[in-house]
């Protein structure tokens, strides 16, 4: 088991890639997010906005045509493209890759989605990875069939305990120590980098270890895993995952505590999107 290091600003400050004053569009990376169903509009929504919110330059949402107009209308920096089944299906997979248009750098999958057959997240992963793009995964695409598309790759999976479980057949740890272990193992295991969000956000991409501990319990509202994930996404455009998924999980947790400093116990994720930019700015570094 390696040192354990925790999450802290000087670390963060180490991580941070400028921003080359020559850029132009495109150059600070594509993100697609892949989510929603009828039911769950905003998911996608919020990761879609987290992203762009990290710095992106191009962000397109991928949800289904009975939610496209909902999602369209939350912001007009959405650039939604409609899929056309409600389930995530083989058929609505491979015409969503066909309709890009733009290769992305990174995708983020799940939040909100409904997944018809593990064989159509099977058909997405592996059309997505044949063109490079990197792959993070969350919520209804942590399943266990995913776990051979994906070893092996540079590939993040941001579970909840109970998504834990679900993909690994068994609970995280009764405590952290253990959590911990756990993590460590199921990152060397199958090469990925894991985020385990909890009380103590453990990431490990089976050769290091870090702890998260800058959030608050405001956050157990609904949707603050979705920005994590877009957040972290956009990011991992721009760098590898094992130190995208510090920085998602950290300026994620600011952007939190700088929600709860001004709501409370009141905050919806919605706050901490407009909290994303004040956490990162001073940061934020260019080189000419």
């Amino acid at each position: 088991m390696p040192e354990v290091t925790t999450v802290n600003s000087k670390l963060v400050k180490e991580l941070i890639v400028p921003r080359l004053s020559s850029s132009k569009k495109g150059d600070n990376g594509i993100v697609l997010v892949v989510g929603g169903n009828k039911f769950y509009h905003g998911a996608p929504v919020l990761s879609s906005m987290a992203a762009l919110r990290s710095g992106t330059d191009i962000v397109y949402t991928a949800v289904p045509r009975s939610i496209t107009v909902a999602v369209r209308s939350f912001s007009p920096n959405i650039i939604a493209l409609p899929m056309s089944d409600d389930k995530l299906t083989i058929g609505s997979a491979n015409r969503l890759v066909a309709m890009i248009p733009k290769k992305p750098n990174t995708a983020a999958i799940g939040m909100g989605m409904s997944l018809a057959r593990p064989e159509a997240l099977h058909s997405l992963i592996t059309k997505l990875k044949s063109s490079g793009t990197r792959l993070l995964l969350d919520s209804s695409s942590l399943v266990p069939a995913a776990l051979k598309d994906i070893s092996g790759t540079d590939t993040i999976i941001t579970p909840h305990a109970g998504e834990y479980k679900r993909i690994f057949g068994e609970n995280a740890g009764a405590d952290e120590k253990e959590r911990i272990s756990n993590v460590y193992k199921y990152a060397k295991e199958y090469d990925i980098t894991i985020l385990l969000k909890g009380q103590t956000d453990i990431i490990s991409d089976g050769d290091r270890v870090a702890i998260n501990k800058i959030h608050n319990c405001a956050m157990s509202v609904g949707g603050t895993g979705d920005i994590l994930s877009g957040l972290t996404a956009g990011i991992l455009t721009k760098m590898k995952p094992y130190e995208a998924s510090i920085l998602g999980i950290y300026f994620n947790g600011l952007a939190g505590n700088l929600a709860y400093d001004q709501v409370g116990l009141h905050m919806v994720a919605t706050d901490l999107l407009e909290h994303i930019p004040k956490a990162m700015k001073p940061f934020d570094s260019i080189q000419e």
